[in-house]
């Protein structure tokens, strides 16, 4: 079993033109064991005044998340509604791979 979060949902077409869905699926993994995180009270502060700077303005570089999808759903509408599940970007999923099937289950 592992986790994914929806990353990106667009409009397609198959190769007879049907309309339907590309969805991204990118795995969803626990902060890295080498991310630095504050110790005291004013470094914490200090990184979130510097995190809201870089947000609001453009001048301050941003590390840029980078993530490589783990599955690529192509879908008509008729297939993605036979599916049963309303994938949102940014909702996670668990997914389990078992018996020649793939199961999602929605993560509160």
């Amino acid at each position: 079993m592992f986790r994914v979060r929806v990353n990106k949902i667009e409009s397609s077409r198959d190769l007879d033109g049907n309309l339907g869905k590309r969805i991204e699926l990118v795995e969803e993994r626990g902060a890295s064991p080498f991310v630095v995180r504050p110790q005291t009270e004013e470094a914490k502060m200090a990184q979130e005044v510097l995190q809201a700077l870089q947000q609001q303005m453009p001048i301050f570089p941003q590390r840029t998340q980078f993530a490589l999808p783990k599955i690529l759903l192509f879908l008509t509408e008729q297939e993605y509604d036979s599916l049963g599940i309303d994938f949102d970007v940014n909702q996670v999923y668990d997914v389990l791979l078992e018996n020649q099937s793939i199961r999602f289950r929605k993560v509160p």
